[in-house]
């Protein structure tokens, strides 16, 4: 397996390394449009790891560093602004595809808090065909959020439950930051896209439809010492994903925000500064939402500062397999300080970071195996779950 990882931000360097202690690959090629940043990633892990520069934008580009290095396996480690450029690229290239986030969505346009309009993953379902014709996979949402929660979904529904009512995928932390009042511990251009879109809810019988941002909160307690927080719908790729290959009465996805994240998040929209639309600025144009992020520290530099945990997990209600109501909480953890002390990255990069490694390693092994456009339910969970334990990181099940 020869791998191309595109992105070296806090996720591509969590990847490289967490993949430097795997055998599974030959070599895996870093690539960023900054030549610093991806020396950065592969400084002292060896000479299977190369780097190298690239436009994220540039199908073309993609294109040819897959064929200059005999790529067989695309792992798409930046914002999803880059998704559809990447997976162009992978499938012209003759390379298998990975990303943990999918193509972007775009609300309806009368509608936008009841109906969707194009959804997360559309533009990549809509090639389906092309990439089962051609004997080739993309996996697609491979992340933690999505990923390992998908995982979970699948893993109750085939071992855990008759019957499922609500697939619920339920995310909170504890984490603060050392210095800093608002610091988010993750790509706020990411962050800023999935919280102020619609969120989409799947109901059997009615299918995907929207509510207004930050809708149905509740309060969710979580495992590990992190206790009770808010929790509200957002947008996210479970929602599009799990009720292709998971039957359930009702799927969701809820974010532990908090009241103090949100009310940033809505000051933002308020402004504008949440619009990637470029505004002219004396003599240059610039995106609003990038001056947020350029503003914001790089949330892969913060782990020296960071302190808690960070809890992603799949909530499922309905009939166990011995005909009573049941009640899981499949969940993950991972504690800052552990994952410092042991990869010298933070917990919330890390933790999204080792599920499309684990991918990589099961594909190569033969232990999965498809063609087509997929998401991580599609495939034996056990396998994952049985390696995601191997690699130090075990997960757990919590009857509620």
């Amino acid at each position: 397996m020869r791998i191309l990882l595109v992105g070296a931000g806090g996720v591509g360097s969590a990847a490289v390394a967490i993949a430097a202690r795997r055998s599974f690959f030959e070599t895996v090629v870093v690539a960023d449009h900054d030549a610093d940043r991806a020396a950065r990633a592969v400084a002292g892990h060896g000479d299977r790891f190369v780097a190298a520069t690239v436009d994220a934008g540039s199908t073309d580009q993609i294109a040819a560093l897959c064929r200059a290095h005999r790529i067989t396996h695309v792992l798409n480690a930046v914002d999803p602004r880059f998704v559809m450029p990447i997976f162009d690229g992978a499938f012209a290239a003759g390379a298998d595809y990975l990303d943990m986030a999918m193509s972007l969505s775009h609300p309806h346009p009368t509608r936008p808090y009841a109906e969707t309009g194009v959804k997360l993953g559309d533009d990549q379902f809509a090639v389906a065909d092309r990439w089962s014709a051609a004997g080739r996979l993309a996996l697609c949402g491979m992340g933690v959020e999505p990923g390992l929660s998908d995982v979970f979904a699948r893993y109750a529904a085939d071992e855990l439950f008759n019957e499922i009512d609500e697939i619920g995928v339920r995310d909170g932390a504890n984490l603060t930051v050392d210095g800093y009042s608002f610091a988010p511990s993750f790509s706020i251009w990411t962050t800023i896209e999935e919280c102020l879109n619609p969120p989409v809810v799947w109901e059997a019988g009615r299918g995907w439809y929207t509510t207004p941002p930050f809708s149905e909160p509740e309060i969710f307690d979580f495992p590990a010492g992190i206790g009770p927080v808010e929790c509200v719908n957002v947008e996210h790729e479970e929602v599009l994903l799990i009720p292709r290959w998971v039957p359930a009465r009702r799927v969701t996805f809820k974010y532990g925000l908090g009241n103090e994240f949100i009310e940033v998040l809505r000051t933002l929209h308020r402004l504008g500064l949440d619009s990637i639309a470029p505004v002219r600025v004396g003599d240059v144009s610039v995106s609003p939402r990038d001056v947020v992020a350029a503003c914001l520290p790089d949330p892969a530099t913060l782990g020296d500062r960071m302190r808690g945990k960070t809890c992603a997990g799949t909530y499922v209600t309905g009939t166990g397999t011995d005909g009573r109501p049941r009640k899981v909480y499949l969940y993950h953890v991972v504690d800052n300080e552990w994952s410092m002390r042991e990869y010298g990255h933070q917990a919330v990069v890390w933790q999204t970071a080792v599920n499309p490694v684990i991918a990589l390693e099961l594909l190569a092994t033969g232990a999965w195996s498809a063609t087509g456009v997929l998401g991580p339910e599609a495939f034996p969970p056990r396998p994952f779950l049985d390696l995601l334990t191997a690699y130090g990181s075990p997960w757990h099940l919590q009857p509620r």
